[in-house]
């Protein structure tokens, strides 16, 4: 299958130069780009792009992609009550299906946002590979380790994934927390690294509270806490690290490891505003990610470059604070360092064809003084022409091409919506 996307500006994100020209996608790979592509060779799809922008698709490094059921459902709670109050007793309702289609409601609107690979942490980690594998969406999985809902044996099963040539699902290996981790957790979760070699992930330093109650409980800080079981030692990510000290911030350069913030999910819930540009400054690489459906509400990445960098501007008294530019690399090829995505993060032959359409006719758009800036400061989803995924077209002028019939999807998952909120007693 040979694609031709001609008549386009491409941003490669390998600099943040535009240029104009052309790329040819060979099955799901990027083989030629740039000004001099023959234009009226043979190909199987011919897509004019009419001087639109095509870049990297966007990577969400951090979501719970089928809590959409709880989207708009528990809100206006800090994050202790919401969690335990709101959250956990409702998602005890959860079931293999149900995973299954609410995982897809959220594939749908990522598609309408331009990401085009998530991190994926939830229950039945097997039926999401299953939605994503049947839309044909590029993710990572984070394994954990349950004792009822998840023994060794099917973590391992789930791992069988990354032996997959070229395959759109991999898998790492997790925790949700150290506050909800058990010894027997931490065994378990040692053993799987130390077989496996992959990184860990984790949430860590959301909170204050989780600080001073790791501080209170261990004697410790939760990224020294992690860092002494050496679960780190492969690098890796943390989610949120709104709270983060020197030596945290030390450890984490050491390790390699990144921090994905999620400043719509930290903003909503009052969690704090992570220290994105002490991070930067010190080398650490900063991805982005929307966290769930249930505490955003939306998988929005625009939203999220937008109060990523404008809450650093606003704490910081300081409207210079991180350029727009370092922003769009967050958002795209340091989402693909977090996913472990080397092919995946810049637009380049031998790539991978996971590519967006960036609309400049829309207003926000219009007129051009400058197209990065443009996207990050007045950016949203509207903009959103085109997302490509392993060279496939899967949105395009606002259509899915998933194979599923949208409408009769909606009705049941608002069925399993409605039965799955009901805190069961």
């Amino acid at each position: 299958m040979k694609t031709l996307l001609k008549n386009a500006k491409i941003l490669s994100m390998k600099d943040d130069q535009i240029k104009e020209g052309h790329i040819v996608i060979t099955d799901n790979r990027i083989s030629e780009i740039g000004p001099n592509v023959d234009i009226n060779a043979s190909y199987d799809k011919i897509i004019d792009c009419e001087g639109n922008l095509l870049m990297p698709g966007f990577k969400d490094a951090h979501t719970h992609s089928a809590m959409t059921f709880l989207r708009s459902k528990a809100d206006d709670s800090a994050l202790h009550d919401w969690l335990f109050k709101e959250i956990f007793p409702r998602e005890d309702n959860l079931y293999k299906g149900s995973v299954y289609e609410l995982g897809k409601v959220a594939l749908l609107e990522y598609l309408t946002s331009g990401i085009t690979g998530v991190i994926d942490q939830y229950f039945f980690p097997e039926e999401f590979e299953r939605a994503c594998k049947e839309y044909g969406f590029r993710c990572v999985n984070l394994i954990m380790f349950d004792k009822t809902a998840r023994p060794m044996s099917d973590c391992y099963k789930l791992l069988e994934c990354n032996k997959e040539k070229d395959g759109l699902v991999r898998a790492v290996i997790g925790m949700h927390s150290e506050y909800t981790g058990t010894e027997e957790m931490f065994k378990a979760t040692d053993e799987l690294l130390n077989t496996t070699k992959l990184p860990f992930y984790t949430h860590l330093s959301e909170t204050a509270q989780e600080v001073d109650d790791c501080l209170s409980r261990r004697g410790i800080r939760p990224m020294k806490f992690f860092d002494d079981l050496h679960f780190f030692d492969r690098g890796g990510a943390i989610f949120h690290g709104v709270y983060l000290d020197d030596n945290d911030i030390n450890i984490i350069k050491k390790r390699n490891v990144i921090v994905v913030s999620n400043p719509a999910s930290n903003m909503k819930l009052a969690s704090g505003v992570a220290e994105i540009k002490k991070l930067l400054s010190k080398g650490v690489t900063v991805a982005l990610g929307t966290d769930g459906p249930a505490s955003n509400n939306a998988l929005d990445m625009f939203r999220e470059m937008y109060l990523v960098t404008g809450l650093q501007k606003l704490i910081l008294k300081d409207p210079v604070s991180i350029p727009a530019f370092e922003v769009l690399k967050m958002a795209t090829v340091n989402g693909a360092k977090a996913m472990n995505l080397s092919d995946g993060d810049t637009l380049e032959v031998g790539k991978l064809a996971d590519i967006i359409m960036i609309d400049l006719s829309r207003p926000s758009m219009q007129p051009i003084n400058n197209i990065i800036n443009n996207l990050v400061y007045a950016g949203e989803k509207d903009v959103i022409k085109m997302t490509m995924i392993n060279g496939k077209v899967l949105y395009y002028d606002r259509e899915f091409f998933v194979g599923e019939d949208i409408k009769e999807l909606y009705k049941r998952v608002q069925k399993m919506t409605d039965y799955l909120s009901v805190i069961k007693k």
